[in-house]
């Protein structure tokens, strides 16, 4: 039995219009199977991606109260050109600088229209097939309790882990990266952006779920009612979701 990301869920007050923002920057296009806003590569619907962490944007009648989100997108870029390109795209769709404490770095930390952080990342080499997302970033205070519980809950592999550092991939090879970076931001609010996972076509979600909280997750109430998923929290308080197969 396993696990596997197939979607970034982000919170937002407008949910199409965040969306909209989302396809532009990363050239990908706008699908609304239902009452949420998905975002993925371009061409016919698609789920899941076999490939792409997609994006979920679901509307909430509350705005962004927490100063950082803990979650956050890396978008990559092939050369110093394409970066400044992009930086000047984001920004004319409506994307605003960010600060974080960044300090003198070489990516660019920018906001979508409702503040959600992300950075523009200068030319890396190990991002050079991911596609337009490098990395699905998670804030954590410990990046090896992070690694041993994510390498568990998921099919990825995990890559590295240092006690300043935790990365994961696919085993495939595909797609972004899942990595965890050790920050002294506690969590104050649920996270605005959170990570929905899917089990594998003839697996039993119910089991996937005891699994994950025999491996330390703990049940989650956002007031979701009576819905198909599950609603879960790693053993930081990440919220994240088992979804139901389609």
């Amino acid at each position: 039995m396993a696990l596997r990301p197939v979607q970034v869920n982000m919170k937002a007050l407008d949910g199409l219009a965040v969306g909209r923002f989302w396809a532009e920057a990363l050239g990908w296009s706008v699908f609304r199977p239902g009452v949420t806003t998905y975002v993925g590569p371009v061409g016919g619907f698609v789920w899941p991606d076999p490939v792409a962490v997609c994006i979920d944007v679901v509307p909430v009648p509350e705005p962004k109260t927490a100063t950082k989100n803990r979650v956050h997108l890396d978008l990559a870029t092939t050369s110093a050109a394409h970066q400044a390109e992009l930086v000047a795209r984001l920004q004319a769709l409506g994307a605003t600088p960010a600060h974080v404490g960044q300090g003198d770095v070489p990516w660019t930390v920018l906001a979508d229209p409702e503040g959600n952080e992300f950075c523009v990342l200068e030319p890396r080499e190990i991002y050079r097939d991911t596609g337009p997302i490098a990395a699905v970033v998670v804030d954590c205070a410990d990046p090896r309790a992070m690694a041993r519980f994510w390498d568990e809950a998921m099919d990825w592999t995990l890559h590295e882990v240092t006690d300043d550092h935790a990365v994961l991939r696919s085993a495939k090879g595909v797609g972004p990266y899942l990595e965890f970076l050790r920050t002294p931001d506690v969590k104050t609010v649920p996270d605005r952006v959170h990570l929905d996972l899917l089990p594998y076509p003839g697996d039993d979600k119910a089991a996937e779920v005891a699994r994950l909280r025999a491996l330390g997750a703990t049940d989650l109430d956002l007031g979701q009612g009576d819905v198909p998923w599950t609603c879960l929290a790693d053993p930081e308080g990440h919220e994240f979701c088992v979804l139901a197969p389609s």
